[in-house]
């Protein structure tokens, strides 16, 4: 028997288990699919943005995480609880070859400042950590900016990067081209195939020379992040190395190369400490007596697959990832457990009358409502008593946090699932002999 079955594949799922298997749990990660760090950009974010229709960036997240409400997750942990977990899980990055390095301090009075890297529009975002493919973009630095693109590459537009980069931050920027055939002589590409390619030394040096040949002297270059999937700090530092300049990657609309670079140096760490990580998995039926669960059976193509275990952590997602289900009527659910959800009640408080609404729309804060460890409650219930006595919840699955809005979706994972893992590590004791 497991000691600890995680279900969901995305950075909660994935932080909770390295966390738990750390502490020598038996862990054992299932999923209906890879989780959503494919479509992330490969930074973490702690807090970008406070909620409602302020437009300014936060430049001191774990600073401002007291100015959040007190159902927010966040504020549930507390700022230095937050920072524990984050680089926890940074530590192991690192290990793992990703170089997220430290953030960017401004003093050393308050070191936890976010850095300010060009979307794949050329507008500022702001994250706390990036890895050092990123690192290069920031756009407090005034040095001049290079950014190419490939004739015939979907979605990655370098002129228009270049100016909302010059307006926003008066930094010299401009655009330039390459042909695809740089890289490949296939004709229908996406950001992960021209990773693949690059792969290869010998596509890596017939790049440099395309771009030492366009840059100027002094600029840094950005370039869609193509950078390699798994030679990806060889092929940087090739690049840079052959055009003597500083090179960042700007991510693509999905599928994120940067982001599947995290999902696999996760999931490499975790299988070192002999977790398993299963894709393909969806849970199809439950097994409990009364408020303890005893294994969860998701399809096969055969007879369903039970995985019994001793405690459970939910980290499926919120309504975007599937976590949570809806009807047309307005009913919203949790898919795996049927566990009661803290959401507007009707469709028509699920949004408000503008799509892009600075505030948010609601239903994205629906969730589910946890104790202080981390177990679902029934909604309103102030005695804090757990529906389920052995699982846990973490991610976008709980209430009250939208994480796209506030720029906050690795943060919050990461720091609810190291919370919920050391909530299950302190719960089951000692793993069995």
């Amino acid at each position: 028997m497991l000691d600890l079955l995680v279900i969901g594949a995305g950075c909660s799922g994935l932080s909770a288990a390295l966390v738990a298997a750390q502490a020598g749990l038996r862990v054992r990660v299932i999923a209906k699919g890879l989780g959503t760090l494919h479509w992330h950009a490969g930074t973490l974010d702690v807090l970008g943005y406070l909620p409602g229709d302020t437009p300014e960036s936060i430049p001191h997240p774990f600073a401002a995480l007291d100015r959040l409400p007190a159902q927010h997750p966040y504020a549930r942990l507390g700022a230095a609880q937050v920072e524990a977990a984050m680089e926890t899980i940074v530590a192991s990055l690192n290990r793992a070859g990703l170089d997220f390095g430290p953030s960017a301090p401004d003093s050393a009075a308050n070191p936890a400042v976010n850095l300010l890297l060009p979307s794949p529009i050329g507008v500022a975002r702001p994250t706390w950590r990036a890895p050092r493919a990123q690192r290069a973009g920031e756009l407090t630095s005034p040095q001049p900016m290079l950014i190419v693109g490939f004739s015939g590459l979907r979605d990655f537009y370098p002129a228009l990067i270049a100016e909302h980069i010059s307006r926003a931050h008066s930094i010299a920027a401009r655009a330039d081209w390459l042909p695809l055939a740089t890289i490949t002589h296939r004709r229908d590409n996406h950001p992960v195939h021209l990773a693949q390619a690059l792969d290869d030394p010998a596509t890596v040096a017939r790049l440099g020379a395309a771009l030492k040949a366009q840059v100027d002297t002094g600029e840094r270059i950005g370039l869609p992040a193509i950078l390699g999937l798994e030679r990806h700090a060889a092929t940087l530092a090739q690049l840079e190395a052959e055009t003597g300049a500083s090179i960042f990657e700007i991510p693509t609309l999905p599928p994120s190369v940067p982001g599947i670079r995290l999902h696999k140096a996760l999931v490499a760490t975790l299988a070192q400490l002999g977790v398993r990580v299963e894709a393909g998995m969806a849970a199809i039926a439950v097994h409990q007596d009364g408020d303890v669960i005893h294994s969860v059976e998701t399809a096969t193509s055969s007879r369903p697959l039970r995985h019994r275990a001793r405690a459970f952590l939910l980290a499926t997602g919120g309504i975007l990832g599937g976590g949570l289900q809806s009807d047309a009527h307005g009913r919203v659910w949790e898919s795996v457990f049927d566990l009661p959800v803290s959401a507007p009640t009707t469709r028509q408080g699920w949004f408000r009358s503008e799509f892009l609404d600075p505030r948010g729309q609601p239903i994205f804060r629906g969730g589910l409502e946890v104790n202080d460890q981390f177990q679902p409650i029934t909604p309103e219930d102030s005695t804090g008593a757990p529906l389920l006595h052995n699982v846990w919840v973490a991610g976008n699955a709980l209430a009250h946090a939208d994480a796209i809005r506030t720029r906050s979706v690795e943060g919050l994972a990461i720091a609810t699932g190291v919370a919920a893992a050391h909530a299950i590590i302190a719960s089951l004791g000692s793993p069995p002999a």
